[in-house]
This record gives structure tokens, C-alpha cells and sequence, in this order.
């Protein structure tokens, strides 16, 4: 039976991608159309995070208004997906009974099964289990939607970090054969796209299958991805710096499609307090592998991930970390205060540092941060950034805007059939959260699509 699918998305770009891939699956298999309002809907998921403890609670409280609709109409069918189901399992339904579907991130594939289930029988149905790489292969085939997509490698993460709930939820690293992951870019990239970012919880950690039947890293895979026709841009996250080896470091002279900028969280800067998140290198170590980078690709930018107020973190530690960020120089970061995750070795020490020194620490933290990520933005004005054109600006019907190599918003006139296609743009102007510029000439470098 046809109806109308509502699905919202928390957390990272693995749930974007699984949020797409759940919208085709549903599609195929039950002609389900997506709708942006969920009132509209005839079946509600919810793709979740249970990173933070707050985006968790959003999902408890858009399950709360959810469930007056669902006395309204018995046949609206709510489905709970991704960490938070995955964590929860049957106690989910204890907390929200309303809910008629639980599904893992390892179980998307199933759920027409699942869907045709619920409309058969009052009961729910619960599948969080962890079947490693089946989904992939029962994945209906890649639909583009613009010039940049999402490519998942691998799944699951095998590190132990002490505050990282990931491991329970998406179960132990498990990589795609390589063949997969070309196959899967190909497709996207007859259909216009010419930016891949390849995902995985650890992506660094790729360890995939190759056509010699030996395994292939990281930097086989982008050497790989690189090769196929219409890739012009290369990505990749979530890296861990453990994992960022010499000869990943390399590809980065190697591979042109590769761009000087990369996610590589550090968490912390005190040695301290890294061997109590059990992350494997110390501050000098993340140092020396960046300097390493920006050896082989002078200018690379880098942005980072930071968590503060990890249990018996001092002043000295929290200044560590504001040390190390002076020497890097991140661009645009993300950066959250502790909040222990059931489950995880840090929920059973006490969680010492006081919220409002959290809250203190935070702040000077992300204001160091944006000074950084600003003084990069202001040192783009005036150089030429190669732009891809991803979609029409949000406040001026009459520019497009796209991401420069480093990831930043770019905004600058230019008419909609240049749509899809990389634009060297002069940047005039740096504004807190994006760029603007003016295209440098009409010439552009454009990719033979098909």
C-alpha cells in the first residue's frame, strides 16, 4: 500500500547516509513518498544518536508529541532507528510504548519486512541485531541528489574510547570490498555527482577486500575511488589520529582529487587526560602527524573535535588544550562538554569537573576556536577558491553557493545552469559563517558527465 514517509535524521553524516538509504528502501518496496511534514505521514521513523545525551532526549520528546497522533490514528505506524534503538532494544518500548518499530543501524535493509509485520499483528517488531555488511547488499541502487554524496566504506568501530557509547550500537569495524565501493561511486557519478566523501565511524581503519583478494587501507581505497571517472573531489571521515598512517599521509601527493583539508578529531590536548579516554597517541604525537600533512600538502587546513570537562580534567589539562589548539590553527570545529553514556567505562568514574566549569571551559574553548576558524576565512579574501556549485544561495535567489575545498560555504552570483559544476570564485568577503565571492571568469572546469 502506498503512503507518505517521514524520516527525521540526528547525529552524523553515517545517519544521513542510512536516512537516505532507508527513504529508498521504503520506496522500492512499498512506494512510500517522502514528505517534510511529519502530520502528513503515514509511517514516522526517527534515525537516531545517542552520542550526547541530549540529542538522545529529543528523541524521547518527538516521540512524546508523536503519540497523541498516534491515539488519533491507530494505523500510523512510528518506527525508532539507528544508536539510541540500537542501545535501547526492547527498553525503548518500556519508555515509549507507543512505538511500533526498533531497528539498528545494521537492520535498515529489513525493514519492509518489519513494516509489513507491524501491519499484520498488533505486536512490535525489534531487530537491533549486528548481521556486519548484509545491508549493503540488499540496498536498492544509488540515487544521486546533487553534485555531492555520501559513500559509506565500512561499519561499526573496534576502538576502545572510554567516553565513545559507538561500538555497542554499531557493533565492531567491519569494511565493504573495494569493488563495492567503486561500484557504488560509479553509480553516483554517471548520475552528476563529482564529490564523494567516504564515511565510516573509524574510515581510517579501512581495511576492505580488493580484486587480488589481499586487503586494501585507507589509501589503496581513495587511490581506487580517485580512478573512477567524474571524481574530481575526494573526502573522507570520521579519522582517528592513531590510525593516520605514512602511507595515508602520502596519498596526499599522490592523489589530486584528495583536498587539502581533513576532520581529525583530538578530543583533548593533555596527555593526561588522553590515556584516561584511552585514545593511543599523545598531543605530540597528533603534533607530529600534522606537520607531517602539511609537509606534503603545504596550506592543508584541519578541523577537530574536542570534548571538555572529562572526569578529572584540571586547569592544567583544559590549557593543554588551549595550547594546542594556538599551535594547530583549526578551521571550523565541533566542541561539547562530557556527558557520561551508559555503558561506557567513563559512566563509572565520578564526573568531577562542575557544570559550571564545564560551562566556563566550553566557552573559552569554542571562542579559541572561532577566532582560529576565523582568521582562516579572513585569509581567503583575495585568493581564487575552486567552488563546487551544490545549490541555489539561501537568501539570495540569484547566487548559488557551494563549499570550497577546505569546506567552507561559499556564496557568489551566477545562474542556475552552472549548477553542479566547480567555479573559480575570487573571495571578497569573510562572514561568520560563510564566504562570498565572484566567479573569476566564464571558463569552467567541467567533468564530461556520463
Amino acid at each position: 500500500m502506498a503512503g507518505k514517509l517521514y524520516v527525521k535524521t540526528f547525529g552524523c553524516q553515517m545517519n544521513e547516509y542510512d536516512t537516505d538509504k532507508i527513504r529508498a528502501v521504503l520506496a522500492r518496496s512499498h512506494g512510500l513518498a517522502p514528505v517534510d511534514d511529519p502530520e502528513a505521514a503515514d509511517v514516522l521513523l526517527l534515525n537516531t544518536c545517542s552520542i550526547r545525551e541530549k540529542a538522545q532526549e529529543k528523541v524521547f520528546s518527538l516521540l512524546g508529541r508523536w503519540k497523541g497522533w498516534k491515539a488519533e490514528r491507530p494505523g500510523l505506524v512510528i518506527g525508532v532507528g539507528g544508536c539510541v534503538a540500537s542501545q535501547e532494544g526492547e527498553a525503548l518500548r518500556e519508555r515509549a510504548p507507543w512505538v511500533d518499530l526498533v531497528f539498528g543501524p545494521q537492520t535498515l535493509h529489513r525493514l519492509p519486512q518489519m513494516l509489513d509485520a507491524v501491519r499484520l499483528t498488533p505486536q512490535p517488531v525489534i531487530d537491533v541485531s549486528f548481521p556486519e555488511i548484509e545491508k549493503f547488499d540488499c540496498l536498492p541502487e544509488p540515487r544521486a541528489d546533487g553534485p555531492t554524496a555520501y559513500v559509506s566504506v565500512m561499519e561499526g568501530c573496534s576502538n576502545a574510547c572510554t567516553y565513545c557509547i559507538v561500538p555497542m550500537t554499531r557493533g565492531k569495524a567491519v569494511s565493504r570490498p573495494v569493488a563495492d565501493v567503486v561500484a557504488e561511486v560509479t553509480a553516483l557519478t554517471v548520475q552528476g555527482v563529482r564529490e564523494v566523501t567516504l564515511l565510516g565511524q573509524n574510515v581510517d581503519t579501512y581495511r576492505g577486500r580488493d580484486a587480488q583478494g589481499g586487503i586494501a587501507d585507507l589509501g589503496a581505497l581513495l587511490a581506487e575511488v580517485a580512478r573512477v571517472p567524474g571524481v574530481e573531489r575526494l573526502r573522507y571521515l570520521t579519522s582517528h589520529p592513531q590510525a593516520m598512517s605514512r602511507s595515508l599521509i602520502a596519498r596526499y601527493a599522490e592523489i589530486p582529487q584528495l583536498v587539502g583539508h581533513l576532520h581529525l578529531p583530538v578530543q583533548s590536548g593533555s596527555d593526561r587526560v588522553l590515556k584516561l579516554m584511552r585514545r593511543g597517541y599523545t598531543a605530540a604525537d597528533y603534533l607530529e602527524k600534522v606537520e607531517r600533512l602539511r609537509a606534503v600538502r603545504p596550506g592543508l587546513t584541519l578541523s577537530s573535535d574536542f570534548i571538555v570537562g572529562f572526569p578529572g580534567e584540571s586547569d592544567a589539562d583544559f590549557q593543554a588544550t588551549l595550547d594546542l589548539v594556538d599551535a594547530v590553527g583549526f578551521d571550523v570545529s565541533f566542541s561539547f562538554m562530557f556527558s557520561a553514556r551508559p555503558g561506557t567505562p567513563a559512566a563509572t568514574v565520578p564526573d568531577d569537573v562542575p557544570l559550571e566549569v564545564k560551562k566556563a571551559r566550553l566557552a573559552e574553548l569554542q571562542a579559541r576556536l572561532t577566532a582560529s576558524a576565523q582568521a582562516i576565512a579572513h585569509g581567503l579574501v583575495g585568493t581564487t577558491q575552486r567552488v563546487l556549485a551544490e545549490r541555489p544561495a539561501r537568501h539570495d535567489a540569484s547566487e548559488l553557493a557551494g563549499r570550497s575545498e577546505n569546506n567552507l560555504v561559499v556564496n557568489f552570483p551566477a545562474p542556475r545552469d552552472l549548477l553542479g559544476r566547480f567555479v573559480d570564485v575570487r573571495i571578497t568577503e569573510a562572514r561568520p559563517h560563510s564566504l562570498r565571492g565572484e566567479p573569476v571568469r566564464p571558463t569552467l572546469r567541467v567533468a564530461a558527465v556520463g
